[in-house]
């Protein structure tokens, strides 16, 4: 095994590994962010208007965090992809050969 396939390799897994903590990281978050809204309107016992604050702000704290790090995990990819050539070649046709124009006589 060469040095730039050991590397490859090495770069693979820790990609995996940073993948796998993001997303349990995101995964921890969420889950506290449901559990302190779960806990807050426990202790509202029923105040509706309230109520309705807090369960939104927890859905847009949790949709904006499961976006914001699948935008990055997507950009990030694409970027890697680019920058390692992993990406299709783009096919250009031959242009056809020119003939010179016919000159004209006058």
């Amino acid at each position: 095994m060469s040095r730039d396939e050991a590397g490859a390799i090495r770069d693979t897994e820790l990609e995996k590994v940073r993948a796998r903590y993001g997303l349990l990281a995101v995964v921890v978050s969420n889950l506290a962010i449901a559990a302190v809204a779960v806990f807050g309107v426990w202790r509202l016992d029923g105040d509706k208007a309230v109520i309705v604050g807090i369960l939104t702000a927890a859905f847009t704290a949790v949709s904006s965090m499961t976006t914001a790090y699948l935008g990055i995990k997507a950009v990030s990819n694409t970027a890697r992809s680019i920058a390692l050539g992993d990406r299709p070649a783009r096919s250009h046709p031959e242009p056809a050969p020119q003939t010179p124009p016919a000159q004209r006589t006058p």
